[in-house]
C-alpha cells in the first residue's frame, strides 16, 4: 500500500486522503482561524472512492493525514467475462489483468471490447474510471 504524509490544511477540493482506511476525495473544506487558547481546525467533506459514502471530518489543521498514491493507467478491453472485464496494459509492461465491472450508469453503457480505458489503481484495487 504505497501511501504519503500531508498536513490537513495542505488539501484541495479533488484531492484524496484516508478516512477510516477508506480513501475519499475531498468535496469542500473549510479553515478556521486560531483561538486565543487553540489551534486553528480544518471542516473536510469528502465522499468515499468505493463506497460513494459523504463523510464529513473535523481535525486540527497541521495534523498529519494518509494521502493515497494513485497510479493512473490506460488499458484497452480484450475480453469480457460477465461481471468482470479482462484488460490489457497500453504502457510499456503490457500486461493483462482483470477488474470488476463499473456499476456507474456513466461508464457502463460505454463498456465495449477494444475500448481505450482510463484505470486507476488505488491501495491494490484497480478501477476503472472512465472510457476513452
Amino acid at each position: 500500500m504505497s501511501i504519503q504524509k500531508k498536513t490537513a490544511k495542505g488539501l484541495k477540493p479533488g484531492s484524496y486522503f484516508l478516512i477510516d482506511g477508506e480513501p475519499c476525495r475531498v468535496i469542500s473544506i473549510e479553515k478556521s482561524k486560531p483561538g486565543k487558547h487553540g489551534s486553528s481546525k480544518a471542516n473536510i467533506t469528502a465522499v468515499g472512492f468505493f463506497d460513494r459514502r459523504k463523510r464529513n471530518v473535523i481535525m486540527p489543521a497541521d495534523r498529519q493525514v494518509d494521502v493515497p498514491l494513485i497510479d493512473k493507467r490506460s488499458a484497452t478491453i480484450i475480453a469480457d467475462m460477465g461481471e468482470t472485464l479482462s484488460l490489457m496494459d497500453t504502457g510499456e509492461p503490457y500486461e493483462t489483468y482483470e477488474v470488476a465491472r463499473p456499476t456507474d450508469d456513466e461508464i457502463g453503457p460505454k463498456i465495449q471490447l477494444n475500448a481505450e480505458v482510463e484505470v486507476w489503481d488505488v491501495m491494490g484495487t484497480k478501477v476503472i474510471t472512465r472510457v476513452k
